[in-house]
């Protein structure tokens, strides 16, 4: 793995900002609150018990639980761990993410696994985090130079006892009393709500799925179209009164990959006041698959359909670890819903360069590159952090 600062010199290689431009860039990102759309915590991926777990016959979902409350959890309770954690938060700069707590899908025990996770977390590091349920809870803590989590779930919970419509969306308001404050309509796949980006039938949005997006508009939950096909999302802007985003994505005018959003769905989603947080994954920008082309994303939403509408979600995470195991995983068919389909086939060797240019801690040079591209002080901070911070205001006004 590369040291930090040999993960911010390739991205200055590759932008090759003046020193004018580098150096407003850094001081910036510095004085401005900065809030990731769509992301993780540092985290430590190295679990050597995993192969004790494999040796006892360990299900699948279990060597998945204990490898995730390893990372999030165990791995913190050593100092050194914990010193790699802050010092990730201070070179990115970032002071809150919204946060992955829920795993793909519907099923409600396992986001419940991952919130308890990251709850436990907060509580456990009160000098480090605060966990924010609500949007002033998130200046607050940057104001105190602590670091917000804020929830969100791949997924909406659903009961998998379909008694009625009121019985199943009363779970969004159960989870929003837990903290969470967005939800993903769809992962992928085809759901009760709606089609998910990686269907090719693209059917939209079901008549369920208005009901759902009318109760998160009535709780205050953000919904979030990362994951769901172009109708689904186009319907969900058009039904919603409220918001609706697409955390962590890419512009559909520069790559064809199927997480884009099309120039029809991005215009609606403007005309509800949500954004498009773009990410920071080499596969889904096509074309040079770096750092610069990132900044081409986030620039072609902005300059198409104005700053106020963009954000940056990057779906990263830092991670902590050496990234080798001391274990070798079994094949397993892919998990349902995950359905990740071609052209997406993980970081490929040939991407590593360019992908590591968009690490997590590089989060100030992603400033440098606004910065580059002649956006203003005030423009810059709406794209890196005040855009996520109205919309999370609106959808609880």
């Amino acid at each position: 793995m590369r040291s930090f600062e040999e993960y911010r010199q390739l991205a200055i290689d590759i932008l090759q900002p003046s020193q004018r431009d580098l150096e407003h860039g850094l001081e910036l990102h510095k004085n401005s609150f900065v809030f990731d759309a769509y992301g993780f915590m540092p985290r430590n991926s190295d679990y050597p018990a995993m192969t004790g777990l494999i040796a006892s016959g360990a299900s699948r979902d279990e060597l998945n639980w204990r490898g995730e409350e390893f990372t999030m959890n165990a791995a913190f309770n050593d100092p050194a761990n914990v010193r790699k954690m802050k010092d990730a938060w201070d070179f990115a700069g970032v002071d809150a993410v919204f946060q992955n707590s829920g795993l793909e899908g519907n099923d409600i025990e396992v986001f419940l696994r991952r919130l308890g996770c990251y709850t436990y977390l907060v509580d456990k590091f009160p000098e480090i985090y605060d966990r924010a349920v609500f949007p002033h809870q998130l200046t607050d803590s940057w104001k105190r130079g602590k670091k917000a989590l804020y929830m969100t779930t791949n997924g909406v919970p659903l009961s998998c006892k379909y008694t009625s419509v009121a019985d199943q969306l009363m779970n969004i308001e159960v989870f929003f009393k837990l903290g969470i404050r967005m939800m993903h309509l769809t992962y992928n796949r085809r759901n009760l709500i709606g089609d998910g980006c990686a269907e090719e039938a693209n059917a939209g949005l079901s008549d369920f799925g208005k009901q759902v997006i009318a109760e998160m508009n009535r709780v205050g939950v953000i919904p979030d179209c990362a994951h769901s096909g172009l109708q689904t999302s186009y319907d969900a802007a058009k039904c919603s009164k409220k918001p609706v985003v697409a955390s962590h994505a890419v512009a559909g005018g520069l790559s064809t990959h199927y997480r884009s959003k099309s120039d029809e769905v991005i215009q609606a989603i403007k005309e509800t006041g949500g954004y498009v947080g773009i990410c920071a994954h080499a596969p889904f920008l096509q074309h040079e698959m770096n750092i610069k082309t990132f900044i081409d994303h986030i620039d072609y939403v902005a300059r198409k359909f104005g700053v106020d509408h963009v954000a940056i979600g990057t779906d990263h995470g830092t991670n902590l670890g050496s990234g080798v195991s001391d274990y070798k995983p079994n094949p397993n068919r892919p998990i349902w819903e995950s359905y990740w389909r071609a052209p997406f086939a993980g970081i490929a060797p040939e991407m590593k360069d360019g992908h590591d240019s968009m690490t997590w801690i590089n989060w100030p040079m992603f400033t440098v590159g606004l910065v580059q591209r002649g956006y203003t002080d005030d423009e810059i901070r709406k794209i890196i952090g005040g855009n996520v911070l109205r919309v999370c205001e609106e959808t609880l006004a």
